[in-house]
């Protein structure tokens, strides 16, 4: 470990040599052991995604009975989303099946059936652009082949508490493979199968950043378990990144009232009332921890748990 010098020997170098300037940072660079500083590690909290319908609107590969059971580009491309979602680690991702769930998830998140869980996105998209194409040069002894594949998708993110689409984006991407023989000799190929796969993953990645960004920049929220012997549980553990120490926030829903413009009823803006500190926490897996939390500042006294909810600071 480097020593920091005393002022003595800096005064009998600076009279030795006092021709020579001292230089701070040339000093501190010598003599100076630098000080690591770890940054407070940011919490990542996972969002409840689901992928619903994921339709081919082109004529490739369609049936007659345009039935979304006999529509295998639809459900490819949902089971590529699907995936790439997963494999972050930034998403819970369940699986719905078209866009009446919306209404389902909207039962879910009140007083509906509890055997499955609401979201907080429903995704929906669309194959808009698909096509398969070759070509190639044949001279006397050598012959060139180039099959490509072009994928277009629009996806779609919806707010299942209103049914908003509050998100859209598009996404492009094309895969080629190419043989070539001389004399006979070199690679051959038939009708490349695994380029509709990789057309359509590439499209998906190429709009998989702005919707993971999106759906992170909204409000993540859960809600109040139970309020027992001054400790408050709420939904949530550290496999959705909760961890020991976060501070909450305690929202109360605004009450909701009717637009005269729109016909349609609409909820005030929430208000805060009360903070929470993570103490601890129980259960296990996604979807079965919950977070033990007391009461850093405010009151939920008096205020049904039905019409609070929580949300990350």
């Amino acid at each position: 470990m480097k020593k920091i010098k005393s002022a003595r020997h800096l005064l009998m170098a600076a009279g030795c040599a006092t021709a020579l300037a001292f230089n701070p940072q040339a000093y501190a660079q010598e003599y100076v052991e630098p000080v690591q500083v770890e940054k407070p590690q940011e919490m990542s909290l996972k969002r409840k995604v689901a992928i619903g319908r994921f339709t081919n609107e082109t004529r490739y590969g369609q049936t007659l009975l345009r039935d979304s059971n006999l529509d295998p580009l639809g459900k490819q491309a949902a089971d590529i989303l699907a995936a790439y979602l997963v494999q972050s680690g930034d998403f819970m991702v369940f699986e719905r099946g078209d866009l009446n769930q919306i209404a389902s998830e909207q039962d879910r998140l009140g007083a509906g059936d509890q055997s499955m869980v609401g979201v907080d996105t429903l995704i929906v998209g669309s194959i808009v652009e698909f096509g398969r194409g070759e070509d190639g040069k044949r001279g006397l002894f050598n012959r060139e082949r180039t099959q490509r594949a072009h994928a277009k998708v629009a996806i779609r993110l919806v707010d299942v508490r209103t049914g908003l689409a509050f998100h859209s984006a598009t996404g492009s991407g094309e895969a080629t493979t190419e043989t070539q023989t001389t004399l006979g000799m070199g690679s051959t190929a038939n009708f490349d199968g695994s380029l509709t796969d990789k057309a359509l993953s590439v499209a998906i990645e190429d709009v998989l950043e702005e919707l993971s960004n999106t759906i992170q920049g909204r409000e993540w929220r859960t809600d109040i378990l139970a309020v027992e012997n001054g400790e408050i549980f709420v939904s949530g553990g550290p496999s959705q990144g909760l961890q020991s120490g976060a501070q909450l926030r305690v929202m109360q829903a605004g009450r909701s009232v009717k637009s005269a413009q729109s016909g349609m009823m609409m909820e005030l803006p929430a208000t805060e009332i009360a903070r929470l500190q993570v103490i601890s926490s129980f259960g296990s897996g996604e979807l079965g921890e919950g977070s033990v939390t007391r009461l850093v500042s405010g009151s939920i006294e008096g205020v049904p748990t039905n019409k609070l909810y929580v949300v990350a600071q």
